[in-house]
């Protein structure tokens, strides 16, 4: 039964390994604490284009040098921008991943940060947010998360287009030295990895990395409410949000199991009363995102014009009709649902580290996937009935976008 290692690196960041006897690959998380809630007032979107600027040059390497030598060890890479986080995602062969870490260390401490590159990542991320304009789902649960969330914890990760425009290199360079230190910082891997190698090869490339961070603090919650984005399309989009426990709540594992009973595939009370009874919908779906210090439950419906009203008074019916309790094949079905993204969790080893490193940061330590079942098995129908019964529906924030605003009945 794979087990987590925790070791603390001399630079000042944990370091955790899930070791994978069996598994031929090995994967790595690099949490920075570097997200959008840390760009500077006028500059939202410095943290963006840093996630793409720091793969274009390392230490001795260029951009096609550094390139070339991630591509000769096989490693597939990404990095990824979140409120709290920069992070940096990659998976290999395990048999390379001591020759892979040196490189990796190098793009995190001594990226080359050039000017010539740096206009070329500015117009990717613009490019990415004139995207955003065709893709009317994922902008309305921007908006969304915008509305609900207090500043600066609200921002899109993909930044504002006026505030990338004019952002410089010596500003965005500027944001990279404050934020992305050690104190913060957390790293892990899974696979068939030697912990104890691993952290000594680590304390060796990172023996001159050094500094904290101050983490960007809330500001007052937004009000409830209804939002309208006016938009000259066919369909209406409708998203909406209300609070929910944060990950290290006792009531967590309970929240997850009633949002799958809302919204776990076909046989959820969403698809179920939204979209297969009334064909309200061409989808519709619910979701429960839990940081650290606070939690949201997330909802969305895709429809024409005509039906947009109804589908919205339906949805909010169903999010308040969660509260009068779920039944035992409802539950059932839950808890099997979830345990079974577990098992699939378990055969990825970029789940497994991305999961470790989220767990450390959220919940103070990491967790097997044995143990995130014996939570989901210890949770019963009584537990979720009492917790949901305990909680009243709402407030709630609702977004649309499309050609007229709708009304809260």
């Amino acid at each position: 039964m794979p087990r987590i290692e925790r070791f603390d690196l001399a630079c000042g960041m944990p370091l955790l390994v899930e070791r994978h006897d069996t598994a031929a690959s090995a994967a790595l998380t690099w949490l920075l604490p570097l997200g959008s809630a840390c760009d500077p007032a006028g500059q939202i979107g410095a943290s963006t284009v840093l996630a793409e600027w720091l793969w274009r040059g390392a230490g001795e390497l260029d951009s096609r040098s550094l390139s070339n030598a991630l591509d000769r060890c096989g490693l597939q890479r990404s990095s990824h921008v979140g409120a709290r986080h920069l992070s940096i995602s990659a998976t290999l062969i395990g048999s390379r991943l001591a020759e892979a870490l040196p490189i990796i260390a190098s793009v995190v401490t001594a990226p080359r940060f050039e000017d010539a590159s740096f206009e070329p990542v500015r117009d990717l991320t613009l490019q990415s947010i004139e995207g955003l304009r065709d893709e009317h789902q994922q902008r309305a649960m921007l908006l969304a998360r915008k509305a609900f969330f207090p500043e600066p914890f609200g921002r899109s990760g993909y930044g504002e287009a006026d505030d990338v425009k004019s952002l410089t290199p010596d500003q965005a360079r500027k944001v990279w030295t404050q934020w992305a230190r050690p104190g913060g910082s957390i790293l892990a891997l899974a696979g068939n990895v030697d912990g104890a190698a691993v952290a000594k090869q680590l304390d060796e490339l990172l023996d001159e990395w050094s500094g904290e961070t101050v983490e960007a603090k809330p500001q007052a919650w937004p009000e409830p409410g209804m939002h309208h984005e006016p938009e000259t399309i066919g369909q209406v989009h409708i998203a909406v949000v209300s609070p929910a426990p944060p990950e290290p709540d006792p009531d967590n594992m309970k929240q997850r199991i009633a949002t799958a009973v809302l919204s776990g595939g076909m046989s959820g009370r969403l698809f179920t009363e939204v979209r297969e009874k009334r064909s309200l919908c061409y989808t519709v779906h619910a979701s429960y995102a839990a940081g650290r210090d606070f939690g949201a439950l997330f909802a969305y419906s895709g429809t024409t014009a005509e039906r947009a009203q109804e589908t919205l008074d339906v949805l909010l019916a169903e999010l308040e009709r969660i509260h009068q309790g779920v039944e035992e094949a409802e539950f059932s079905r839950a808890a099997v649902g979830l345990k079974s993204r577990l098992v699939m969790q378990g055969e990825s080893t970029s789940a497994r580290a991305s999961s470790i490193a989220h767990d450390l940061y959220n919940r103070g330590s990491a967790r097997t996937l044995d143990e995130v079942r014996d939570q989901i098995d210890a949770v019963t129908l009584d537990d979720v009935n009492a917790y949901l019964a305990s909680r009243k529906a709402g407030p709630f924030t609702i977004v649309t976008l499309g050609p007229k605003a709708l009304m809260r009945q």
